[in-house]
C-alpha cells in the first residue's frame, strides 16, 4: 500500500475520534466530565441510520444523529448541572443507557438484535463531507474557545465558576450549551461510522468514545493537541489493521495495539497534565 493510501486510511479512522474529542474538550473546559462520549457516538450512529432508512436521505440521517446525541447530552446536563449528580456515575449510566436503548430499538424497528438493514450514505473517501468536517472540528473548536466571547465564558466556567458568576456570566447556561454542543459533535463521530459502513451494528463504536476521552487528557484539554493525539491513535489502529494478515503475531495482541498505546500515552502525561480547576465540581 502506498503512502497516500495509508494517509487516507489514517484520516478516515481518525474522523470519529476527532469529532468526539472536539466535543469532549468543550464539555470538560466548562467543568463537566465527558465520560459520556461513547454513549453520544452510539446514540448518534443509531439515530442516523434510522433517519436515513425512513427518509432515504443521509443528510436527514445526519441531522437525526446530531439530535440523538443532543438528547443524551441533555440528560447528562440536567443530571449533572440541575441535580448535581456525580458526573462519573452519570457518565457510566449514559453509556449503559445508550447500549440498552439502541439494542431495544434495533430489535423493535428492524427485528434484529445485531444489525440494521443497509442504508445509503455519503460519497466515500475525500468526497465525504463528514471527513472534511471532522478534520476541521478541532481547529474550529480551538478558534471558538480562544477567539470568541462564548469560548472565554466556557473556559472561565471550567476554571473559576464563582469568579465568572460574579461578573455576570450565566454559569449554568454556559455549561448546558457546552454539553449540548459536546453531544452533537460526538454524535457526528457515530454518524460518520454508521453512514460509512451503511448500517448500524450493536455497540459499533467499540470503545472509540473512551479513546477520545483519553485523547482529551493526553492533549491536556487543548483542542489541537487532542486532535494530534487522535491522529496518533488512528495511526496505531492503521498499523493494527495491516498487521492482522501477519500470522507471526497473534491476532489478540495485534488488536490490543491502540489500547496499549492509549495506556502508555496517559501513563506518560497524566501526572503532568492539569485539568480545568472546576472539572467535575457541582456548583450551586
Amino acid at each position: 500500500m502506498n503512502t497516500f493510501a495509508i494517509v487516507t486510511q489514517v484520516l478516515r479512522i481518525a474522523v470519529p475520534y476527532l469529532f468526539a474529542t472536539a466535543g469532549g474538550v468543550i464539555a470538560e473546559r466548562s467543568g463537566i466530565i465527558s465520560l459520556t462520549l461513547e454513549g453520544y457516538m452510539l446514540g448518534g450512529a443509531f439515530a442516523a441510520v434510522v433517519g436515513t432508512f425512513y427518509s432515504g436521505s443521509p443528510v436527514v440521517g445526519a441531522l437525526c444523529g446530531i439530535g440523538g446525541g443532543a438528547v443524551l447530552a441533555l440528560i447528562h446536563a440536567v443530571a449533572s448541572i440541575r441535580y448535581r449528580a456525580d458526573q462519573v456515575i452519570v457518565g457510566i449510566a449514559i453509556n449503559l443507557f445508550a447500549i440498552g436503548i439502541t439494542r431495544f430499538f434495533l430489535k423493535l424497528l428492524f427485528d434484529s438484535s445485531s444489525n440494521s438493514p443497509r442504508v445509503g450514505g455519503f460519497a466515500s473517501g475525500y468526497a465525504n463531507p463528514l471527513l472534511w468536517l471532522g478534520l476541521l472540528s478541532t481547529p474550529l473548536v480551538a478558534f471558538m474557545l480562544f477567539r470568541t466571547t462564548f469560548g472565554l465564558r466556557v473556559r472561565a466556567t471550567g476554571e473559576k465558576p464563582e469568579a465568572a458568576a460574579s461578573v455576570g456570566v450565566p454559569v449554568h447556561r454556559v455549561q448546558y450549551m457546552a454539553v449540548l454542543l459536546s453531544g452533537a459533535l460526538a454524535a457526528l463521530g457515530g454518524v460518520y461510522l454508521a453512514l460509512d459502513q451503511h448500517q448500524f451494528t450493536d455497540q459499533m463504536t467499540a470503545g472509540r468514545g473512551f479513546i477520545a476521552v483519553a485523547a482529551v487528557i493526553f492533549g491536556r484539554w487543548s483542542p489541537l493537541r487532542a486532535g494530534a493525539a487522535c491522529l496518533l491513535f488512528a495511526a496505531a489502529e492503521t498499523v493494527q489493521i495491516h498487521l492482522q494478515g501477519n500470522h507471526v503475531i497473534a491476532s489478540q495482541f495485534i488488536e490490543m495495539i491502540p489500547y496499549v498505546l492509549t495506556i502508555v500515552a496517559l501513563a506518560g502525561v497524566v501526572g503532568r497534565a492539569i485539568a480545568p480547576a472546576a472539572l467535575g465540581r457541582a456548583e450551586t
